[in-house]
């Protein structure tokens, strides 16, 4: 099945899972030949370059301006294909990695609850 915007346009995040949107990405990576490029080295650096991408529009705005460029439907839409961008190349990274996206978020939540606990960190970033 060739890729196309009515494929995705009833995707949300309540419906959609990490799974799908892998199984999704491996396609659109497999019907292209792209495998060949998937090196993790290569997939960690697009994660980089595409994360540059996503500050790009943020970059010497105040925390308040920023937000204030979501709100602008064509900044928006740039912004969300940016993120869009970064997490294809997660999946990607994921998907020629073999991680388990879900059970590294998991793992790692579980450590950032022992090294910032409420009573310590609540309304603060740093002790």
């Amino acid at each position: 099945m060739a890729w196309g915007a009515a494929m995705a346009e009833n995707w949300s995040d309540n419906e959609t899972t990490v799974g799908q949107l892998r199984a999704a990405w491996e396609r659109f990576v497999y019907e292209r030949d792209w495998r060949q490029f998937h090196w993790p080295k290569n997939l960690a650096m697009a994660v980089a370059a595409e994360s540059g991408e996503l500050l790009e529009p943020f970059l010497w705005t105040s925390g308040e301006e920023s937000r204030a460029i979501l709100d602008q439907p064509q900044q928006r839409e740039a912004i969300e294909d940016e993120v869009a961008d970064v997490a294809g190349a997660l999946l990607a990274f994921c998907n020629a990695s073999g991680i388990d996206l879900s059970r590294a978020i998991g793992r790692k939540m579980a450590k950032n609850a022992l090294k910032y606990p409420v009573e310590s960190f609540k309304g603060r970033y740093r002790l």
